[in-house]
């Protein structure tokens, strides 16, 4: 199945970005009151919306107006904090918001800096989210920053462009490969390895964890030797000691994950797990590889997650 579509932002002028509706698999495990995957999940510290936002407006400047699909209020008032010399306006009726110049976009989606331009790239899917957020860590993480409110130990090693914001501390003998965003108040025990990821805000890995490829949504606890791989944690989610994604079948085949009551293909032959806001997983438990759980479920210790 494909995963989502992608399309090169117009060249000329506009006035307008009129967001609209898009199908969305996301909602059960993603968002914490099924709202909105654009407003409730993050990128580079900024909701997935506004960072969109901003990088049009940079684009064209002359926007001078957003438009929302009647029901997303509070997308509109964020934006409306975010943006106060734009107008932010709800829209009933589909053919009345196309009426206007405008960039369209699908209000869960991500707009990516390629040449020649940016693109849109739509979020269907929970591997779309993955690969659309590591795209722009690796994009804004052209060079390593970090913060002189941070503290990073002596003994750990920034191999590649990082992104440290404010608050984190980071402790002996990691070593954390970029790209890579540690987010507010973040703290990065011993010994950990961290590659390629997105860790939000104040989240706690512990000791000897290996983290790859992956998104901790925020506030996430991670205990000691865990691995997370190619995967997506929601957020204020807890794992105990020993718990591990697997992210490859033994066959090498591609795989597949189950949207409702169909099993479809991610079209990935990685790909970890997606757990949703809430969660807590006891000690050693095992998630095979495109496995989801819920938001807000309990996963008993030694539990191994096949189904």
């Amino acid at each position: 199945m494909q995963a989502a579509t992608t399309e090169f932002l117009n060249q000329d002028r506009k006035k307008v970005i009129l967001f609209e509706n898009n199908p969305d698999w996301t909602l059960d495990v993603l968002t914490p009151t099924n709202g909105c995957l654009a407003s409730d999940i993050s990128v580079i510290g900024k909701p997935l919306v506004v960072y969109n936002v901003e990088k049009i407006i940079q684009k064209d400047p002359s926007i001078e107006k957003i438009l929302l699909p009647v029901g997303f209020s509070n997308i509109a008032d964020l934006l409306q904090n975010r943006f106060s010399a734009l107008q932010v306006d709800e829209y009933g009726d589909l053919e009345e918001g196309r009426s206007a110049e405008a960039i369209r976009l699908p209000l869960n989606s991500a707009v990516l800096e390629k040449d020649p331009g940016h693109v849109i790239k739509s979020i269907v899917y929970p591997w779309d989210i993955l690969s659309a957020i590591l795209h722009i860590v690796g994009i804004e993480a052209r060079e390593t920053s970090i913060s002189e409110n941070s503290s990073i130990a002596e003994t750990t090693v920034l191999k590649g462009p990082c992104i440290i914001e404010d608050g984190v501390s980071i402790d002996d003998f990691n070593k954390i490969v970029g790209p890579t965003y540690i987010g507010k108040n973040s703290k990065i025990g011993t010994g950990n390895l961290i590659r390629n990821s997105s860790i939000g805000d104040n989240t706690t890995v512990g000791f000897g964890c290996e983290v790859a490829r992956s998104i901790l949504a925020g506030k996430n606890r991670i205990s000691h030797h865990d691995v997370i791989l190619d995967s997506i944690i929601g957020q204020n989610s807890w794992m105990g000691a020993y718990v591990g994604t697997t992210n490859l079948l033994l066959n090498n085949e591609t795989i597949k994950y189950k949207l409702g009551s169909t099993i479809v293909s991610t079209g990935l032959e990685h790909f970890g797990a997606v757990i949703g806001h809430g969660c807590a997983l006891g000690a050693g438990v095992i998630i095979l590889p495109g496995r989801s759980i819920q938001k807000n479920s309990i996963i008993q210790a030694g539990t191994i997650l096949s189904k």
